[in-house]
């Protein structure tokens, strides 16, 4: 199991097409092979947002070929960090697990502009997760 490798973890939005998805591209591009990363919704759209995918490029991420998926029991079995932004009672919960509820604004239907001040957000949350995971005993 990845829990004995290397920590890992679960973001998960309604849609997997925008939070969460930037959230997994930051984890990717700041942790590299460090943390193993996940993303899910539990309504999956069929696309990643434009806009999301749009502000992404403009801080040198490339999420062109991510793909929303949908949120399975054995993705939070296998993730010792579960990030839920805005469907937490969808998630189903284990023992074990750290959980954590990013309140984060939801950029579906929205453009650029308006994704920024969020990616940014996501950004700094994902730089403390990474120390949080990073500085956690073993």
């Amino acid at each position: 199991m990845s829990e004995t490798s290397r920590p890992s973890v679960l973001f998960v939005c309604v849609h997997n097409a925008g939070r969460s998805q930037m959230a997994a591209g930051f984890l990717t591009h700041l942790a590299g092979d460090r943390i193993e990363v996940r993303s899910a919704g539990s309504l999956p759209a069929d696309q990643v947002n434009p806009a999301a995918v749009e502000a992404m490029a403009e801080v040198g991420i490339d999420i062109t070929t991510a793909t929303p998926k949908v949120l399975t029991t054995e993705a939070v079995r296998e993730s010792g960090f579960v990030i839920t932004m805005g469907c937490g009672d969808a998630c189903p919960v284990f023992p074990g697990k750290t959980y954590l509820d990013w309140q984060l604004d939801d950029p579906a239907g929205q453009g650029v502009e308006a994704v920024r001040p969020i990616r940014d957000e996501i950004r700094r949350r994902v730089e403390a997760l990474i120390s949080e995971i990073t500085d956690a005993p073993a």
